[in-house]
């Protein structure tokens, strides 16, 4: 926490300093696009993309980094969650930002770039406008404006068409979903947390170009890239040389473990329910609550936000949000005869959601699985329980 203060100081002390629109450089200046490797928090795990300026006679070592947070802005936490958050370009020098990587265990590979005085000088203009107050706030998209889509869009405007991407070291298009998968382990909270907030949008071909929403690919597309016929990539080099740390979570904290546990949990009670002729009302409650409290965010970030990843969630059939308010009536001893139908309902959709899964309209944590089984034994007791109750009393 201290180093991310330390960061964030950094970038308002920087924020007064720097070039002008107008700054003219040397000959011997050089711009270089600089990819950092993955770190130990989620926002850290895709990488991230920044342009170095070094100019040795003018004594200029800095880094132009988009996709900044500004923690001044009105509502922080809740335009954040809600997709409207405002966010910055922002420039530091070099050693701040080498530091900052050290410090967080992350590689740092350099690219230098062959370009000529004027489009250097073409670049970091465009930068600096982009610093400008009016200018340096945007609105972010983790998909289709982040700090590694901007460094594409930066050479673009600045370099115009003689600038040419060549996609054919993609062997494999790979979906948004198994792009972003990537870099994480299946069994980790982030990651199952990650298939549960993000709709079926993200589970389409995305092509070339998007792939470029992560650093590496970026990375990787520059050493595919012309410029007037010719390699863009004049020079590669590593700056800090860090493998990248591989996630050890101990077992009692994965997600495997934990439903894995509800597993077994729910088919123990419910077998000792079904041969006691008997009903576990707080298991019943607990499965209802968690179910109807998951939907209910889903269905929040789905209609109450700007995020487009979280649109056409279908988790919400079986996080079912209605169930916050059945599971009330199912703490009851007498429940109403319609509960028969809500519990046919549920049963249900389950059963699409494992077609949609089939048929890759959307794909979930290979973790869902543990979930559906431990609701769906229950749902079925809960169905052949109403239904003797009923009976009993007629």
């Amino acid at each position: 926490m201290f180093r991310k203060i330390t960061f964030f100081l950094i970038l308002l002390f920087t924020a007064f300093l720097g070039l002008s629109q107008n700054a003219e450089l040397s000959p011997l200046s050089k711009i270089s696009l600089l990819t950092v490797g993955t770190g130990e928090d989620l926002a850290a795990k895709f990488g991230h993309s920044a342009i170095r300026l070094q100019d040795p006679t003018l004594g200029i070592d800095e880094v132009y980094g988009y996709g900044t947070y500004d923690f001044e802005d009105p509502n922080f936490y809740l335009n954040f969650t809600r997709g409207k958050l405002a966010y910055t370009i922002s420039r530091i020098p070099f050693k701040y930002f080498d530091y900052s990587y050290q410090q967080e265990k992350r590689w740092i590979k350099e690219q230098e770039l062959d370009l000529n005085l004027q489009q250097r000088t073409l670049i970091v203009g465009f930068l600096e406008n982009n610093l400008l107050p009016e200018n340096k706030r945007y609105k972010y998209d983790f998909l289709f404006d982040n700090c590694a889509t901007r460094i594409p869009m930066v050479f673009e405007k600045t370099l115009g068409s003689t600038f040419k991407f060549d996609y054919s070291y993609l062997e494999n298009h790979l979906t948004f979903r198994e792009l972003i998968r990537l870099k994480l382990n299946p069994n980790t909270w982030s990651n199952f947390g990650i298939d549960l907030a993000l709709g079926s949008v993200i589970d389409r071909k995305a092509t070339p170009y998007e792939h470029l929403f992560l650093p590496i690919y970026v990375y990787q597309q520059m050493k595919h890239t012309t410029l007037n016929g010719k390699s863009i990539v004049k020079k590669e080099s590593v700056l800090l040389d860090i493998p990248e740390q591989n996630d050890n979570s101990l077992l009692f904290l994965t997600p495997a473990f934990w439903l894995g546990l509800l597993l077994a949990l729910v088919t123990w009670v419910t077998f000792k329910d079904y041969k006691n002729e008997r009903r576990t009302k707080w298991l019943d409650f607990s499965l209802f609550m968690l179910t109807g409290f998951s939907g209910m965010l889903i269905l929040f970030l789905w209609f109450g936000t700007d995020h487009l990843a979280t649109k056409a969630n279908y988790n919400a059939l079986w996080a079912f949000a209605p169930n916050a308010i059945i599971g009330f009536l199912i703490l009851k001893e007498k429940v109403p005869k319609w509960i028969k139908f809500y519990l046919i309902l549920l049963i249900v959709m389950l059963f699409i959601t494992c077609i949609l899964w089939m048929f890759k309209i959307q794909v979930f944590s290979i973790l869902l699985i543990l979930v559906i089984l431990a609701l769906a034994i229950r749902y079925l007791f809960l169905l052949y329980h109403f239904k003797n109750v009923i009976q009993l009393k007629k």
